[in-house]
């Protein structure tokens, strides 16, 4: 058996490159099979080599004399490998030359050398050597995506034709001895290799993502516009890629490979939602549970609707509602124009049966703890049947023939009115609009006329009473007024020479209560004095005369001061015989000034005289 086969025996050897290495010059030479070799601690290694010389030097012939393995020198001399350690054998075959190093060890890494001399030359070593480098094994198992999948790999080259253990949930596959895996494998199950007889140097286990786990941070209440992170973390080998998914399985963000966190530098209200995560490797994938992420933020511009949509009628429900997106939920406050109508959790505001008072501008405000905002305004519009017209008549005086008249009528209304007039007992109308104009009026118009404002929505009427006078009319009535007051003087002066003649002194001049007043007919009485004692002499030819003046304009309204001429004391004697006394009635028109009636009766032929006897008193 040859050294190497011995070697292969009790263990293995490992090389790394086997590129041959010559070094040398005038035939001269050393060459190595590798340059670097990784062997796993306590198994055997052969270092080869091969060497060369030339026949003879000058006329000597050149023979072999001697030939080590070194990794140290003693000054300048090499350390012949022998001396140090008895795990070590040299072995050659004509020109080739191989070291054999048993049961390595990490202290056996070096860089070994060989080294020959002749009976020419002292000694001739190889510059380069070979380095060797003594590991635990180091296995992996690759996973492939081709058949096999499964492959026992060491960063050290391992030979063939050594057997290998193959294990799967930490128990011994016996069947399995090839350096890869050719069965099936499950993704709920762990694989791992080893060589043989080197057992306790097992691979680390191959296996599926085990179920991840979901975190973010910051953990507490997320706000809009921070930072936030989530972290999707599985157990596997390979290391898992991941994959993020937001609200049931739809794809949000895939990163690149290995990455397993997803980044918020300025996370939205629109980023709320349920998030899990996927991790996968060439074993297999598993799902994450759900984390929920709940973005905290203040109200967005509120939208307002009006509800129904269509024409609002007074006197139907109608509703207003205030949509505003918010986290959390807003509360909500209505306004009509400036002024407060309602303040609450509800987003809306209900007319049960809405009015024409209700006609105008509305907007709401949202808010919550983290800002308000308010709505943009709506306007509001009620229509109604027209309100109870307002009716008038101009001008407000007296009307008299001949003179024009405007009837006008008003209603509060919407959409606006339009407006008829009518008069009482006829049906067809007489205008259309909200002023009737009347031009050269007549007394038979006189009557009831209404005023009916109508508009889609209903209609209502108002009624108002025209009465015009006739200018014959007016002068008849004024003449049965001057002849009542005419009857009314003449039952006043009897009254009067009756007391006078009953009087027996005459009294000092007073006024009675009240004597400024005005009577019905706006005629004022001043009270006549007591008449003075006379002789019966002088009673019998004590005469009184009336005077009644009366104004001309008979068709202005009739006023009246009645007046007793009363005749001064120190005319008193001088009168004894002849006493006579003036009664003196004056008409006049309203806001004239008072014109005395003491005229010559043949100036004026409206003054009408009266002359009263007096009886004689008994």
């Amino acid at each position: 058996m040859s050294s190497t086969a011995a070697a292969a025996a009790s263990g293995f050897v490992v090389f790394l490159l086997s590129v041959q290495v010559i070094q040398g010059q005038n035939g001269w030479a050393v060459t190595y099979t590798s340059t670097e070799i990784c062997a796993v601690k306590g198994s055997t290694v052969n270092i080869g080599c091969s060497y060369t010389y030339p026949p003879t030097t000058g006329a000597q012939y050149n023979r072999l004399k001697d030939r080590i393995w070194f990794t140290k020198m003693n000054g300048n001399v090499p350390v012949d490998l022998r001396k140090i350690s008895n795990r070590v054998q040299y072995s050659y075959y004509i020109n080739n030359c191989t070291l054999t190093i048993r049961d390595l060890r990490e202290s056996d890494s070096a860089v070994y050398k060989f080294r020959f001399t002749t009976n020419q030359l002292p000694g001739y070593t190889g510059l380069t050597g070979v380095t060797l480098s003594v590991t635990e094994p180091d296995l992996q198992v690759q996973v492939r995506s081709t058949w096999p999948k499964l492959k026992c790999h060491s960063r050290c080259v391992l030979p063939a034709r050594h057997s290998y253990v193959w294990f799967r949930n930490e128990r011994k596959i016996w069947k399995e001895t090839s350096y890869s895996y050719s069965s099936d494998i499950d993704p709920a199950d762990s694989y791992s290799c080893a060589i043989k007889q080197h057992e306790r140097w097992r691979s680390p286990p191959v296996y599926a993502p085990k179920l991840p786990s979901v975190s973010v941070s910051p953990s507490a209440e997320i706000v809009e516009g921070s930072s936030v992170t989530l972290t999707c973390s599985s157990d596997a080998n390979p290391a898992a890629t991941y994959t993020w998914y937001k609200n049931n399985g739809n794809l949000y963000h895939h990163p690149q490979r290995q990455e397993s966190q997803l980044v918020f530098s300025s996370i939205q209200s629109s980023d709320s939602g349920e998030y899990d995560c996927t991790a996968e490797n060439e074993l297999g994938w598993r799902t994450s549970n759900y984390i929920s992420i709940n973005v905290k933020y203040a109200p967005k511009l509120p939208s307002v609707s009006v509800s129904p949509s269509a024409e609002i009628v007074e006197g139907s429900s109608v509703t207003l509602t205030c949509s505003s997106d918010a986290n959390p939920a807003a509360t909500y406050t209505w306004y009509k124009k400036n002024q407060t109508l309602h303040h609450g959790e509800k987003d809306i505001y209900h007319f049960t049966s809405i009015s024409s008072e209700d006609r105008g501008t509305y907007f709401c405000k949202s808010q919550n703890q983290h800002g308000q905002i308010n709505s943009s305004s709506l306007f509001l519009d009620v229509q109604y049947a027209p309100k109870l017209p307002s009716v008038s008549v101009r001008p407000s005086a007296e009307m008299m023939e001949g003179s024009s008249v405007n009837l006008t009528c008003s209603s509060d209304a919407k959409p606006a009115a339009k407006y008829t007039w009518y008069k009482e007992d006829e049906d067809s109308p007489k205008a259309l609009g909200p002023i009737f104009a009347i031009t050269d009026i007549r007394a038979e118009q006189s009557g009831n006329y209404y005023c009916e404002a109508e508009n889609k929505r209903g209609r209502h009427n108002s009624t108002l009473q025209l009465i015009i006078v006739s200018r014959s009319m007016k002068s008849v009535a004024a003449g049965s007024i001057t002849a009542i007051f005419l009857a009314i003087i003449f039952v006043l002066a009897f009254l009067f020479i009756k007391r006078k003649r009953s009087s027996k002194q005459t009294p000092e001049p007073r006024q009675r209560p009240g004597g400024n007043a005005q009577a019905n007919m706006g005629a004022v009485y001043d009270i006549p004095p007591a008449p003075r004692q006379t002789t019966p002499s002088e009673q019998q030819d004590d005469l009184c005369y009336a005077n009644v003046s009366f104004s001309k304009n008979q068709e202005d309204p009739l006023y009246s001061n009645v007046r007793l001429n009363q005749p001064n004391r120190h005319r008193e004697e001088e009168e004894d015989e002849d006493d006579v006394e003036y009664s003196v009635v004056n008409f006049k028109s309203a806001g004239a000034a008072t014109e005395s009636i003491q005229e010559e009766p043949a100036e004026d032929s409206s003054v009408l005289y009266s002359t009263v006897l007096k009886k004689p008193r008994v």
